[in-house]
């Protein structure tokens, strides 16, 4: 009872402020509750700086709180969605996250920004925008302020993507198939994925380019699964090689249970039961409460993040993480234009 009273301030302001949030979001939908929330706690960061009682449930929300977010994510994501849009868009959807990932290993150093930031901003640019970042965060590491910075980051290429992006397809000449297949691959939030082929769609009466994004937007999102267990490995290894050099006893040998976060686990299960259920022909229908649920939690947990964030700091980190993120942006459109044009699907 003493911890329920000692998180509840924090965790009820970080609620409260997510209602707000979600309601703005779901009247701009090209923005999002997710970003409304977190930029809504920077403001108020900036003038509450002693949160007294509250400090301790908004660090849990923003830590488990968000994990929690993860956990329920993998009910929305069957991994029967990849048979769903067929084997010609998997090689469009492989090499924009390839192109992605790349781009933000090569560029990290170059334009010294830090490994967390660089990681966030790449995988959030390639998957799916808040909710890969959500999902990754926890798994390297990341404090909030870097989750903050990889959010407005990948925020601000979102909504420019989901602006040009129905302009340039159509000054190009691409099919309805083809902008829906751009948008899937290309946009990295689902709502701003949403938003660009629903113009797309106004532009072009009969095309149902809306559908095909969302199905390719889904799929992409499964994409959170092999790389959050591959960074997992990877910090799991690179913190074995830290304790070693500073001659802190090492374990010995492989331990799943070390290197992979609960959380992911449970997401994994979570993503398994979906798929069966999908299988076995269970309505999907069962599980939007969760992932209903899944979206509120992870804008708490921003809105906590916000609450957190330095701003001041934020701003003195420089523009580098920005070119980091138009240099992703930039690599992911490219990519998918030039995948698609060399498999003729335009």
């Amino acid at each position: 009872m003493s911890t329920i009273r000692t998180l509840a301030p924090g965790i009820a302001t970080s609620a409260a402020l997510a209602a707000v949030c979600w309601f703005l979001g779901t009247a701009v939908p090209i923005v999002g509750g997710a970003v409304f929330a977190i930029l809504s706690g920077m403001i108020i960061g900036v003038f509450w700086k002693d949160k007294g009682s509250a400090a301790a449930g908004i660090k849990f929300t923003s830590k488990k709180i968000l994990q929690t977010a993860v956990v329920l994510l993998g009910f929305g994501l069957p991994l029967t969605q990849i048979a769903q849009v067929g084997a010609t868009s998997l090689p469009v959807i492989v090499s924009t996250i390839t192109a992605s990932l790349l781009t933000a290993f090569i560029l990290c150093r170059a334009l010294h920004v830090p490994n967390r930031t660089a990681t966030l901003i790449g995988v959030g640019s390639s998957i799916c925008g808040g909710s890969a970042i959500a999902a990754t965060a926890p798994v390297i590491k990341a404090n909030d302020q870097e989750v903050a910075h990889a959010i407005s980051v990948v925020f601000l290429f979102n909504v420019l993507a989901a602006l040009i992006f129905p302009t340039l397809g159509d000054a190009i000449g691409m099919t309805n198939d083809g902008f829906g297949l751009f948008a899937g691959t290309a946009v990295n939030d689902t709502s701003s994925v949403t938003a660009a082929a629903a113009v797309w769609d106004g532009m072009h009466e009969g095309a149902h380019a809306l559908d095909y994004a969302t199905i390719v937007k889904l799929t992409r999102t499964l994409a959170i699964i092999p790389i959050t267990f591959v960074l997992a490995l990877w910090v799991a290894s690179r913190e074995k090689k830290t304790a070693g050099t500073n001659g802190q006893p090492t374990q010995n040998g492989f331990s799943l249970k070390r290197a992979l976060p609960t959380f992911i686990v449970l997401f994994l299960c979570a993503s398994i039961v979906a798929t069966v259920a999908s299988a076995t022909g269970v309505d999907m229908a069962v599980f939007e409460p969760l992932k209903l649920a899944s979206k509120f939690f992870i804008v708490m947990a921003m809105a906590a993040i916000g609450l957190n964030t330095d701003v001041v700091g934020l701003v003195k980190s420089g523009a580098n993480p920005i070119v980091l993120g138009a240099a992703c942006w930039i690599a992911i459109a490219s990519m998918s234009l030039g995948a698609q044009h060399m498999l003729g699907l335009w």
